[in-house]
């Protein structure tokens, strides 16, 4: 969590690219937290301090992608089963 970063505007469409019964972007922000381990008190940072703006970078790479496969998969002509 990072109380000084909010992203905004993200398009509807994106969460309807789902992993799951998540979307891509859901997946990605769930993965990209900073969590503690009770039991042994090892701390996970996704942060690089070598490259500030990547979990930014991340998020935008997320919402492109699942926006043009959605786009892509809403012009697929319908499968039917045989």
């Amino acid at each position: 969590m990072n109380p000084s970063l909010t992203l905004a505007g993200i398009p509807p469409d994106t969460f309807d690219y789902r992993l799951g019964n998540r979307s891509a972007l859901e997946w990605v922000v769930d993965q990209y937290r900073v969590t503690e381990d009770d039991r042994s008190g090892i701390k996970s940072d996704p942060n690089r301090e070598d490259d500030p703006q990547y979990i930014v970078r991340l998020v935008g790479q997320v919402v492109r992608v699942s926006l043009e496969t959605v786009r892509i998969v809403r012009v697929l002509p319908p499968v039917f089963a045989a």
